[in-house]
């Protein structure tokens, strides 16, 4: 029994520093995570860390649901610390069971969020109140590098409670109970469901809409309450953030009337009130859910480009759990790849370069779904990773035009297997990379991309068995990637007459 059983009307900020809710509850094991710190690229290509992680996650079972949450704090990571501990005390000591119904928990969940940040809040009253104390002994108008000597000490104090009080916190959280999937997100973390259909294919389902001036509900709610949405888009970032709702940050809580875009509002316009989605039934569900801070996701979307990120995600989380067989390592493989893939990016020089200076904490949860995890014997050829070939022609007529980069997605179970193709149900369902093998023909100067599997013939694979191939009379090994469509079609982009512009094998 914790502290809380025995007295629930102790108040947070009583508890000694040391004090963990979640010491007693359980870590569960459907789930895995992942995470690298954040960074900054040198001239050199050499990384640094800017700041210390302030990222934060739990994973936990009970005997009457699981809870799942990552957060991503600024500006330090006492928000983000605090809200990983206290909303499972909210939410895990009681407060839930098998007779609720979907309203109920959307309340209850609703309800946590807001009794988090009251309590955070109640946390740094006595910090604020000396903050204010201490300002009003100094003369007016005057920086802090223009102090007289007398108030050095002060200026000093008044910094030291700044940092402490400053930074707030995103959260994406995830409860299943009744075998029904409850996504409560404030700000710019991401979920992302996978369903495995009978027929191999994947759907990805992105579960809400990070709250930025990208959304439309979001301008929506302002604009109601008297801000401009012309203004709100083209600030952006409100106080050096994107997101229009957040945990803690009293800044913009309570001094909003100073800010300027915000300055109109009838009432607080940057909450901390969760957009609630489910229960999304679970019944006869195969797949896994993905819960990612901002930092992977923006890492992901700097290396590559915000179109596919979600396609991509998933399919080197398939990749993954068709080669591990812990999903600790699975998620920590995905978390390398996309940090050695933005790393890649900025080393490249070329046209992504620019956004790939730097990347955030990057945290990456994965909770499987009635899906098998690999025992460990496949090998690479077998099946389970993604490999990008980079194909640099430097054909003399055809130099200038273009260069091709060919990625082979190797299918994340069993031996290959040809014409099947991965659908997505994001917003309205486009084919997407996935499972089965895909060839992607990607065009710099024409910014298109195919893949040739989705017709359904599988032209570019021929099916390799479980043995190794044996040479022929000339000692070859026969390839099992069949480049004759590709060969083809450079030909016929590249050609400037008959018979020019044929590739093939020399």
């Amino acid at each position: 029994m914790n502290n809380l059983d025995m007295n629930p009307s102790i108040r947070y900020e009583q508890l000694p520093s040391y004090f963990s809710w979640t010491d007693d509850l359980p870590l569960c094991q459907l789930c895995g995570v992942g995470a690298a710190p954040n960074c900054v690229y040198g001239p050199d290509g050499k990384s640094t860390q800017s700041h210390p992680n302030e990222d934060c996650h739990f994973r936990f079972s009970t005997d009457c649901c699981f809870l799942y949450g990552v957060f991503n704090g600024y500006d330090g990571s006492r928000v983000a610390n605090f809200v990983s501990q206290c909303l499972t005390a909210e939410l895990l000591l009681g407060q839930l069971n098998f007779t609720h119904s979907d309203p109920d928990i959307r309340r209850i969940l609703t309800q946590a969020f807001d009794v988090v940040e009251k309590s955070y809040f109640e946390t740094i009253d006595d910090a604020l109140a000396e903050k204010a104390n201490l300002q009003a002994q100094l003369p007016e108008g005057v920086p802090f590098h223009q102090l007289p000597p007398q108030f050095h000490k002060i200026a000093e104090r008044l910094k030291a409670l700044e940092q402490e009080v400053s930074g707030g916190a995103t959260a994406v959280v995830a409860l299943i109970l009744n075998n029904k999937l409850y996504i409560a997100n404030v700000g710019t973390n991401r979920a992302l469901l996978c369903k495995c259909t009978p027929d191999r294919q994947n759907q990805v389902i992105q579960i809400g809409r990070a709250h930025t001036t990208d959304n439309e509900e979001e301008l929506a709610r302002l604009t109601q309450l008297g801000l401009d949405p012309a203004r709100l888009r083209q600030t952006g970032l409100i106080t050096g953030q994107s997101s229009l709702r957040r945990i803690g940050d009293y800044k913009v809580k309570f001094s909003y009337t100073d800010i300027d875009v915000l300055s109109a509002a009838k009432s607080k316009p940057i909450i901390a009130e969760p957009e609630i989605h489910g229960g999304q039934t679970l019944e006869g569900v195969t797949g896994f859910l993905l819960l990612m801070s901002e930092g992977l996701i923006r890492a992901l979307e700097a290396a590559h480009g915000p179109e596919q990120a979600n396609q991509e995600m998933v399919a080197m989380v398939a990749a993954e759990l068709a080669q591990q067989s812990s999903l600790e390592a699975v998620a920590q493989s995905v978390v390398e790849r996309v940090k050695r893939l933005h790393h890649d990016a900025y080393a490249s020089g070329r046209q992504r370069a620019p956004h790939c200076s730097r990347h955030e904490d990057m945290t990456l949860l994965i909770r499987t779904i009635n899906y098998p995890l690999s025992d460990g014997s496949l090998t690479p050829t077998q099946g389970g990773r993604i490999y990008p070939v980079s194909v640099p022609y430097s054909n003399s007529q055809s130099t200038s035009k273009t260069s091709v980069t060919l990625s082979l997605v190797m299918p994340c179970q069993g031996t290959l297997t040809n014409g099947t193709n991965t659908a997505s149900t994001l917003e309205g369902g486009t084919p997407t990379p996935g499972q089965s093998p895909t060839a992607t023909l990607q065009s710099t100067n024409t910014q298109t991309q195919s893949s040739s599997s989705s017709s359904g013939d599988g032209s570019l694979f021929r099916q390799r068995g479980s043995q190794a191939a044996q040479p022929d009379e000339t000692g070859r090994v026969p390839p099992y990637v069949d480049f004759t469509q590709f060969y083809r079609m450079w030909g016929t982009e590249h050609s400037e007459g008959p018979g020019q512009g044929v590739l093939g094998p020399q």
